[in-house]
């Protein structure tokens, strides 16, 4: 019974101009049935065409019967190395009115161009295909040399490997070193997992949680069950205090410290280390598990704040390969995680305390027992209307700690708390997210004690407040609500 439904497809194809480019297309085409016409003027080359049992016929590409003759079928390629009269095949082609879907070939950025603006749909540059599979063929091969060398790494290991992530671990680095671990299982070394400081905010929290991914602290190993080291996502966000040498760094940043390692693969190019990492899961050829597959696509898009900041295609092939093996329930969960009552509190002082001008936004928590949760107002605030910069900040440890976001494409957030605090105490960050950590005895001049923390507070929030809007190049007249 009759459907009703016509369906079409691109079934008649010429090519025009039958060289060593076209001969390939012709005998590819010839090989997956496709009706072809294949039209060039040089006779020796067509009687050699039709010896392969292939339609070919002896004309001028650039003569109007040609251009008549081919106009009205599905697809037409222009491929002589002549790119004069390419032009002009694609001028009289275009001149028939024909529905022609035209690939045409070009030489170099201007014919380009100018093909283009003649009508063609597609224009290829042999010189580009061949740079671009050469450069293909080297980042595998490249890949390939890498992952024997950290296999032979790890393989080398007579106890266990410690996998260091950077200090107080976010996503990424927590995701990228479960990768190395699963690495290091697949080629049968034992593994573990170790961090320094705390694992904060609540969406850390829950990602480590929920996924089951074992982490040990720094203090609580015995240093010596280890004899290999790997530093993962490490060099960004680390007071580097480690006194043994390094075996493994994978690194989406260049290094501060000089590490003598076996292996390195060190990528600036990358938005995240868990982007470097699934190409490692892809190249050992690994049965990528559920939670790791969860975890680096949960790292590469909070790295890139879903693939919103500083996103390269690697980061996005790399996603969309990880994508059918995540569990996408996890991620739900570990995205919208129930807010804790400290940041509860903590988003409220932020409220009542905030100081605006102009789009910018400063604002003192006062005391507070986890700094984490500067973080997550700063981030709940930036979505008060027309407010494109947030800066949270607050005293705990005889430190102001101070988180700071921002949407605004002008502003290099990172750099503004740099300029800021830099001198004083510890600052880092990216555009657009960043923090710092500033010992509250050098900044206010006084020395810390019970009796003068509420003139400590009052001393900081002004100071404070007076260095960021500074930074920010905000006039002080530019007040807000």
């Amino acid at each position: 019974m009759s459907t009703g439904v016509t369906v079409t497809s691109m079934s008649t194809y010429a090519i025009l101009g039958c060289g060593s480019v076209g001969h390939l297309v012709a005998e590819e085409l010839a090989e997956q049935g496709k009706d072809l016409l294949i039209i060039d003027r040089d006779e020796g080359r067509v009687e050699a065409l039709r010896d392969q049992d292939l339609n070919a016929r002896t004309a001028d590409i650039r003569d109007e019967e040609t251009a008549a003759e081919v106009a009205s079928m599905d697809v037409v390629l222009v491929m002589a190395s002549d790119v004069e009269a390419n032009k002009e095949a694609v001028r009289n082609i275009r001149a028939e009115s024909g529905d022609a879907f035209v690939v045409v070939r070009a030489s170099d950025p201007v014919a380009v161009d100018e093909l283009e603006d003649l009508g063609a749909d597609v224009v290829i540059n042999p010189s580009n295909v061949i740079a671009d599979f050469a450069l293909r063929s080297l980042e595998s091969g490249e890949l390939e040399h890498k992952a024997a060398k950290l296999e032979e790494v790890l393989t080398g290991s007579e106890s266990r490997v410690a996998i260091v992530t950077h200090d107080n671990p976010d996503p990424d680095s927590i995701a990228s070193a479960a990768a190395l671990q699963a690495i290091a299982e697949h080629v049968g070394v034992e593994a573990d997992i170790i961090y320094v400081g705390e694992v904060g905010h609540q969406e850390n929290r829950a990602f480590v949680n929920l996924l089951g991914i074992d982490l040990l602290d720094w203090d609580d190993v015995e240093r010596n069950e280890y004899d290999t080291f790997a530093f993962v996502d490490h060099e960004q966000a680390t007071d580097d205090s480690f006194d043994f040498d390094v075996d493994i760094l994978i690194d989406h940043f260049e290094a501060d410290s000089e590490h003598e390692a076996a292996f390195v693969d060190v990528r600036p190019n990358m938005s995240s280390t868990s982007t470097i990492m699934t190409k490692y899961i892809q190249e050992f050829d690994m049965s990528v598990d559920e939670e790791v597959a969860t975890a680096l696509l949960y790292g590469i898009r909070a790295e890139t704040l879903d693939f919103k900041r500083d996103t390269s295609p690697a980061d996005l092939t790399a996603a969309a390969y990880l994508y059918p093996f995540a569990n996408h329930d996890t991620l739900e969960q570990v995205e919208s995680p129930s807010m804790s009552p400290e940041t509860l509190d903590v988003l409220a002082e932020a409220i009542t305390n905030r100081e605006v001008k102009g789009s910018h936004l400063v604002s003192n928590a006062g005391f507070i027992t986890d700094r984490e949760a500067l973080a997550q107002a700063a981030q709940h605030l930036l979505n008060l209307e027309g407010i494109t910069t947030t800066a949270v900040f607050g005293i705990a440890d005889d430190n102001i700690y101070l988180a700071a976001r921002s949407k605004d494409i002008r502003l290099n957030i990172g750099r503004v708390l740099q300029d800021a605090f830099s001198e004083m105490g510890e600052a880092a960050g990216h555009s657009t997210q960043a923090s710092a950590d500033i010992p509250l005895g050098i900044f206010t001049g006084i020395e810390v004690n019970e009796d003068n923390r509420e003139t400590l507070l009052q001393l900081t929030e002004e100071a404070v407040k007076t260095k960021l809007f500074e930074a920010m190049g905000v006039e002080s007249g530019e007040n807000g609500s």
